[in-house]
């Protein structure tokens, strides 16, 4: 069933209503983690030239072949042992060396024209580096330094137009503590952006503060709308993207999910378009 199938089928049956936790501002349950794994973007063109720089072959092989393509200063095989050594995919899990490997691309590639075919691969360093500087990384020098976070989010978001930076980014401005209101206009304006690209947890979020009117004039009709969209292209574990959309169709009145429907039939077209 393609997508513009699926979320109209979603609003016009509805869903059964369900017990769920109370919810924090960002839109994640409150108590539970909201790391958001970095996406695996890369372009067809960085596609390409990643398996043009490493053949594939044996496990051993390629780690070697990535890790000569990357010392060669490769910055599609400095990317993909980055994602390695993130996620211990085949190798020891190692935040400090994945740090390692998406700051040789950010140092190196920062000025790459946003329409180079390896933008997305560099973007998306710039994105796990400010993750790793909003945390830190436990037993070593990178400590928690959300000013440096929101740094590399502010970059990969305007410079290279990256929607899980725009994400991240605005959860930095409507999160922080003693934000102002033009901290929450700057925060607002880039969840919409990322919402506008299809970044889902950006459009979960929009959607819930739409619809129940969390210092946002309340449109229930667009909230369900967005939060419509999360649904449809939400992870298995992204539980509270679910339990949002479940509580809102639950409270919508048929004025409002009639009126969602019209706009996500508005928003599949422009979508084709």
């Amino acid at each position: 069933m393609r997508i513009s199938e699926r979320i109209i089928f979603a609003l016009i049956l509805g869903a059964t209503p369900v017990a769920t936790q109370g919810f924090a501002f960002d839109g994640a349950p409150v108590n539970q983690d909201t790391a958001i794994p970095v996406v695996s973007a890369q372009s067809g063109g960085a596609a390409a030239a990643l398996k043009k720089a490493v053949p594939q072959s044996a496990p051993e092989t390629s780690l070697t072949s990535l890790q000569y393509a990357a010392e060669g200063g490769h910055p599609i095989a400095q990317w993909k042992l980055g994602r390695m050594y993130a996620d211990g995919d085949g190798v020891a899990q190692d935040d400090l060396r994945a740090f390692e490997y998406f700051s040789r691309i950010a140092n190196a590639h920062a000025e790459d024209s946003p329409s180079a075919p390896q933008a997305a691969i560099v973007a998306n360093a710039f994105v796990a580096l400010g993750r790793y500087y909003l945390s830190g990384i436990p037993n070593s020098k990178i400590k928690s330094d959300p000013e440096r976070a929101r740094e590399m989010f502010s970059y990969a978001a305007s410079y290279f137009g990256n929607a899980d930076a725009q994400y991240d980014l605005a959860r930095l401005y409507l999160k922080s503590a003693g934000s102002s209101r033009d901290d929450f206009r700057y925060g607002a304006r880039w969840l919409g952006l990322a919402a506008q690209k299809g970044q889902h947890q950006a459009q979960a979020m929009l959607g819930q503060m739409l619809f129940n009117g969390d210092q946002l004039p309340r449109q229930a009709a667009r909230g369900l709308m967005w939060l419509t969209l999360a649904r449809d292209s939400a992870a298995p574990d992204e539980t509270w993207i679910k339990d949002s959309y479940s509580k809102a169709i639950a409270k919508a009145s048929d004025d409002d999910r009639a009126m969602a429907l019209q706009m996500l039939e508005h928003w599949v077209q422009g979508r084709k378009d």
